[in-house]
């Protein structure tokens, strides 16, 4: 049984007298237990991204099934996706390009998501706290949900979510570049074909003016870009079935791998994730295009030495570069006020470590050992800060762990909580 529920609340929760926008979230109940839904618990899920909305539920899929076995759950829409009053450049336009555009994308980050997710709550719950599962950079929500309003949560379960209360984004950087290197490493050892190939692309894109088919112009350092993919369980096996056949009879590249590239680099579906995504770490300091200056540390993901040499073309991967802002039509409007977000320093904290190691919420974590998006090494001492906090490191999953496991890692750390485990 599917409800969707609508809610107003603060643009800012520092005027709550001040602007609305809409938040948008739909109630999932198994139809077995329609009749007494009133009586299951909730369980709020927060989607990773930043800037994507909940997952649209088709059946009892995934992890899905298995929550709906105990809970009554609550697809949020975070503010400024799906139908929570939705962020592009054209809903952005009526604000001056830059410092006002700026300041309103700088209010969709984690602390306003909690602070959103605590007047739902009260709507739908009263005094009643709920559970929280915190998925990626639903899981950095979930620790700024145990900082600031612990009182509204019975239970969190976070995966792949943990990330460093006080690291810089360069600091998350230099780790992920590492990670991702070894993913390409992995990749190429298990099809060594793809060496040829992707060097082969990478010359052929650096010699012509290649145009995906939405007209964006294809560059090496896009193509590269696609290395995202590697973070995901069958990852390494999409990169090689999309490299196995990239050029047409004619020796240009095949319209399918052109399409398929495009729906790997554009955001027109998620602009936030690109404007916000360094932002989802800042404290405190200003990211200033953290992942394009950490880049200049690690010369192997230079592809000049593929292209004219012998070289690995190495793929990055949960990395936004300025030039994306440029390429990208759904972006290029916003290219000022995200310079402006690169450059601020005035970020409020996102987590209290004095509250959370004092934590008495019942909590557990699934940290995948091997995750190229959320390193481990910042998972493991936030989840020794985070007081009670169970951990289960596993590397039977990478990042996707939650959605590939038909349930499991959700049960195991239900269990965990139930101190079953």
């Amino acid at each position: 049984m599917l409800t969707d529920h609508s809610f107003l609340v603060p643009l800012d929760h520092a005027r709550p007298g001040g602007d609305q926008i809409e938040v948008f979230a739909r109630e999932v109940v198994a139809a077995d237990k329609a009749g007494r839904a009133g009586s299951l618990p909730w369980l709020v899920f927060l989607q990773g991204g930043p800037g994507f909305p909940a997952q649209r539920p088709v059946g009892r899929e995934a992890w899905l099934d298995r929550a709906l076995d105990d809970y009554r759950v609550l697809l949020l829409d975070q503010r400024g996706t799906g139908r929570s009053s939705r962020i592009t450049a054209r809903s952005l336009a009526g604000l001056e390009p830059g410092r006002a555009q700026a300041d309103y994308l700088a209010l969709f980050r984690a602390d306003s998501i909690v602070l959103d997710a605590e007047m739902i709550r009260r709507e739908l719950c009263g005094d009643e706290p709920w559970s929280v599962l915190g998925q990626s950079f639903g899981g950095f929500c979930t620790v700024t949900y145990l900082s600031f309003a612990p009182h509204g949560m019975r239970e969190a379960l976070i995966t792949g979510g943990l990330s460093g209360l006080d690291a810089h984004p360069d600091d998350v950087y230099r780790l992920t570049y590492r990670k991702v290197a070894a993913k390409n490493a992995a990749h190429y050892e298990r099809y060594p074909d793809d060496l040829d190939s992707a060097r082969e692309v990478a010359r052929y894109v650096a010699a012509h003016d290649v145009r995906l088919p939405g007209g964006t112009r294809l560059t090496v350092e896009a193509f590269q870009s696609i290395g995202g993919m590697l973070g995901s369980g069958s990852g390494s096996h999409q990169l090689h079935y999309l490299l196995e056949n990239p050029f047409d009879g004619d020796g240009g590249l095949a319209d399918a791998f052109l399409h398929d590239i495009m729906g790997r680099v554009g955001f027109t579906d998620a602009p936030l994730y690109a404007v916000l995504h360094e932002a989802c770490y800042a404290q405190g300091a200003a990211t200033r295009w953290s992942a394009q200056r950490v880049r200049a540390e690690f010369p192997e993901f230079d592809a000049a030495a593929a292209i004219d040499g012998d070289a690995p073309l190495l793929f990055t991967g949960e990395m936004i570069y300025p030039w994306m802002i440029d390429l990208d039509p759904a972006l290029r409007p916003l290219r000022e006020a995200a310079d402006l977000l690169a450059e601020r320093a005035d970020w409020p904290p996102l987590a209290d470590p004095t509250r959370l190691a004092a934590n008495e919420v019942t909590a557990a974590a699934a940290v995948y050992y091997d995750d190229m998006y959320v390193p481990a090494e910042l998972s493991l001492p936030t989840a020794a800060a985070i007081k009670g906090l169970r951990a289960w490191v596993t590397n039977e999953y990478e990042h996707d762990g939650l959605r590939v496991s038909g349930g499991r890692v959700l049960s195991r750390l239900i269990a965990m909580n139930r101190g079953e485990v």
